[in-house]
């Protein structure tokens, strides 16, 4: 592997970190007595300080990348942009210690939205949008954002592709595969900017607005408000927010191409969609109906807001909250756990398995059942129409297996640090998953605050592991380990 070139696109990726903490730096001046001030300008300084050096000083090799390289700039990007982004919450201080920091910043980038933050409304106003941004860049993909601008069409597709599933790419399949992440990126700022003045018009501060529409889109679920979206008791900023995450959820090529394009059949043949948007119509009823036998409540509009809200906001890992879940029926619960496991599309801000590999697995298993019984007809595994292989088969069972078994090793590390049952499995499903809310005390209206410091560390690390999709982790591993 040639590492100037790996240094090269990380210290790229540093400037850009630094280019939004100079953003949210300038949100701090231009407010009044913001606190956080000094603490964004010196964090832009050194991490653009040290983006530079490696563009300065280092010489690249050659122009081409391999894909051990470019999936080695994305691990790296990523863990760079998280240390570095640690900075102003650190230098901050108040309840950010060096962990606590971590924590925030690798939380917020990698869209989990879990935080130790027990008063988000102390935060000065620079330090709450920069930690909005950090979830906004993190849904689109720190890699996939800075590789637009980025010469050589061949080295962008070797980094989105090491970044971004080739399940998210399907859709794109016949279009010119440099303009990948310019389409994702239109779709991605299109969906945020009329989310944003879609809720300017039900009544929200521009701050409130901006900040609700940055996470919402990205299905972090960072929230200025200590209640999260409780606080403003808005139904009709709730119906905005439930359209705006669930459409985070879907494939954003399918949304590219119906939406701005205008090609609608897309989205109407896409079986994909159809089967996310048929299970999240069933969640809610199965939920709303739960509510109302339960007695949890006996009216049907609020049932159905309460059921509609929540639903979207666990199936596309964003975990806003309007209601503390953990006071709902049983029922209600293992619904959401069971959402927060498959979750939205692949090509979407979301995180969680992803209803394309269930789609694919369960087809395979269909296929296998229906070979035992015919042994000699050979049957397809087809999506969308389109036939797919058995090595994409296989991958799909291989992910899911990988996925769930680290939900248990990591369900054990927190049972076995002193967490009761419910708390230790949720917060794992959480953060692999990259939800944020779990259930037992680390629901929807509580946080991760009280996690001694090394379940917060073991938190971070699937975290990471859950938003770069595993492999390109265990890829990294397997790069090192080859050299030994």
């Amino acid at each position: 592997m040639n590492w100037n070139n790996i240094t090269y696109y990380i210290g790229i990726s540093l400037i850009m970190v630094a280019t939004l903490m100079g953003v949210s730096a300038l949100i701090a001046c231009l407010t009044p007595a913001d606190s956080s001030r000094v603490a964004l300008l010196y964090s832009a300084f050194v991490t653009g300080t040290a983006g530079f050096f490696p563009l300065i000083f280092v010489q690249r090799g050659p122009k081409r990348l391999s894909f051990r390289e470019g999936n080695c700039i994305v691990v790296g990007a990523w863990l760079a942009a998280c240390t570095f982004g640690m900075l102003p919450f650190l230098l901050y201080g108040g309840e950010f210690s060096l962990i606590n920091s971590l924590f925030e910043s690798i939380s917020g980038f990698t869209t989990t939205g879990a935080s130790i933050l027990n008063d988000v409304e102390a935060l000065p106003r620079g330090l709450q949008f920069w930690r909005i941004s950090t979830a906004w860049v993190g849904g689109i993909g720190i890699v996939t954002l800075f590789s637009m601008i980025m010469a050589g069409s061949t080295n962008k597709a070797t980094l989105s592709g090491a970044e971004i599933s080739s399940l998210a790419r399907e859709p794109f399949e016949g279009e010119r595969k440099y303009s990948f992440a310019k389409r994702m990126m239109i779709t991605y700022v299109s969906l945020t900017v009329i989310s944003f003045f879609s809720l300017r018009l039900t009544g929200l501060a521009w701050f409130d607005a901006a900040t609700n529409a940055m996470s919402a889109c990205s299905t972090c679920g960072f929230c200025i408000r200590n209640e999260s979206i409780a606080f403003y008791d808005n139904p009709a900023a709730e119906v905005v927010l439930t359209i705006t995450m669930i459409a985070a959820g879907l494939n954003f090529g399918i949304l590219f191409l119906s939406t701005i394009k205008g090609q609608f059949s897309y989205f109407r043949r896409s079986a994909t969609v159809r089967v996310f948007l048929i299970l999240l119509a069933a969640a809610i009823v199965m939920v709303c109906s739960n509510l109302m036998l339960s007695g949890h409540t006996t009216s049907f509009w609020k049932a159905l807001r309460d059921a509609s809200f929540q639903i979207a906001s666990i199936a596309t890992t964003t975990g806003f909250a309007t209601r503390d879940t953990t006071l709902w029926p049983a029922l209600s619960m293992t619904i959401l756990i069971i959402c927060s496991l498959i979750c939205g599309c692949s090509g979407s801000t979301s995180g969680g398995i992803k209803i394309d590999r269930a789609i694919l697995a369960a087809k395979g298993i269909h296929r296998k059942v229906r070979e035992s019984i015919s042994p000699n007809v050979v049957r397809a595994v087809k999506v969308d129409g389109r036939i797919q292989t058995d090595a994409q088969v296989d991958d799909a069972f291989c992910y899911i297996v990988c996925y769930m078994l680290l939900v248990v090793i990591f369900a054990s590390i927190n049972i076995a640090a002193g967490l009761d049952f419910t708390t230790g499995l949720t917060a794992s499903i959480a953060c692999i998953g990259n939800v944020g809310p779990g259930f037992g005390d680390v629901g929807s209206m509580s946080n991760y605050s009280d996690f001694p410091a090394l379940l917060k560390i073991s938190s971070v690390i699937e975290m990471l592991i859950g938003r770069l999709e595993i492999f390109p982790m265990l890829y990294l591993f397997g790069s090192f380990r080859s050299k030994f």
